[in-house]
């Protein structure tokens, strides 16, 4: 499978190159395009259970679709929900910890599995996540362009949760409140998490609940009638 990535940072669209009969999962409504042999195969992948999981648990639909090319190989263009940027990892053996609804596409040999993580995510944005582990490539994405930190061994870095994408599953995470909960409160930033080395994180440059946070209070309220 090769995946080219164009319009980045802000309106990326992902298109991928699959080779004859091969397969590649995606996140319900991501897909843009596609090649006119190329079939599609919608299931709750891994079972009622499982599924449910990823879509409680995790943020992401109940149900997958899954693109397979034909015996000429096929094309497959995908994008994410909101305008921002998409990130190609490929996945050796290793586990990757995603943010609820972060998730786009991945081979089918990427697992996913929900994860409740109380300890990491205490806040609105989100208590759970996905944890992809195995070999393939798998595709992210992000609200606003991504940010990739690399942290070295025993190095800490803290990220506000809501602009957090994605984090290597080797990684210590610690819930901290930014500066007390008076301050948590009042100053305008949200919970946040101090991960530490080694490992990367891949962090967004916008947040979604900031943008909820701005659009909820220019909606016109009905005005309120009043009783004679």
């Amino acid at each position: 499978m090769d995946i080219e990535i164009i319009h980045r940072p802000s309106y990326s669209l992902a298109i991928a190159k699959l080779t004859p009969n091969e397969r590649i999962r995606a996140e319900a409504g991501a897909m843009v395009s596609m090649s006119g042999d190329v079939q599609i195969e919608t299931k709750a992948e891994g079972g009622i259970l499982k599924s449910l999981g990823r879509a409680v648990l995790g943020g992401e639909s109940f149900f997958q679709n899954f693109f397979v090319a034909s015996a000429a190989g096929g094309e497959v263009t995908l994008a994410p929900e909101l305008p921002g940027d998409i990130a190609v990892i490929e996945m050796s053996g290793s586990k990757l910890m995603i943010q609820a609804g972060s998730y786009m596409a991945s081979e089918s040999t990427v697992e996913l599995t929900a994860k409740v993580s109380v300890k990491a995510f205490m806040s609105a944005e989100g208590i759970s996540m996905l944890e992809a582990s195995g070999s393939g490539t798998l595709l992210v994405s992000s609200y606003g362009a991504i940010f990739e930190k690399t942290l070295g061994a025993g190095e800490k870095y803290i990220v506000d949760t809501s602009h957090l994408v994605a984090f290597d599953g080797t990684m210590a995470v610690q819930p901290k409140t930014v500066g007390g909960m008076k301050s948590t409160l009042f100053s305008g930033e949200g919970l946040v998490v101090e991960l530490t080395g080694p490992g990367k994180i891949y962090i967004q440059t916008r947040s979604p609940q900031a943008l909820i946070n701005w659009i909820i209070p220019q909606i016109p309220r009905p005005p309120s009638s009043s009783s004679h």
